[in-house]
């Protein structure tokens, strides 16, 4: 019986970490920021370092690292951005204005929804959640789910910025 309990424990502990074990590296590509959502809005407004129109990722699973590539806009000007990180577990570490743990929620070849949580050089802590797409326009089904992690992540829905409108910075 006990042996019954313990592949019974076992077997819900290997099934919560499912998520943990995914290979990103299917998500390596061209994507265009859709909607962005934090619990502190000062972050991602323009001007802010958040305010990130998203352009590339690349997940290297097999060198343990991510890269992304986006432009920021100030005062109207899109400032193209570089970014790298490592793998620890089944989170990304990233040092950009502060220190940034970031993973995928959850995706596909053509949407993909995302968390970070930022700690800034002044130690405050903001929690994001992000949907991008290869489209120009979000997918319904991903736009519902993507809600349902800001709703998850305790951000509220009007701290949710639409950026597919407004992104005119360079294509490539």
């Amino acid at each position: 019986m006990k042996a019954l309990l313990l592949s019974l424990v076992f077997g819900l502990l290997v099934a919560s970490q499912g998520d943990a074990h995914t290979d990103a590296s299917q998500f390596t590509g061209r994507w265009l920021t859709h909607y962005i959502a934090a619990n502190n809005i000062e972050k991602i407004t323009e001007g802010a370092p958040f305010h990130i129109f998203m352009r590339y990722i690349e997940f290297d699973e097999e060198n343990g690292t991510i890269h992304f590539r986006f432009y920021v806009k100030n005062n109207g000007e899109c400032i193209e951005k570089y970014v790298s990180g490592i793998k620890e577990n089944h989170l990304y570490s990233v040092d950009y204005a502060g220190h940034n743990e970031f993973q995928v929620i959850n995706g596909d070849q053509n949407n993909l929804i995302t968390h970070n949580v930022n700690v800034d050089e002044q130690g405050k802590e903001t929690e994001m959640v992000g949907l991008f797409g290869k489209g120009n326009e979000p997918d319904s089904k991903y736009e519902e789910e993507f809600k349902n992690a800001v709703r998850e992540k305790g951000i509220p829905e009007e701290n949710i910025l639409n950026f597919f409108y407004n992104d005119d910075c360079p294509e490539e």
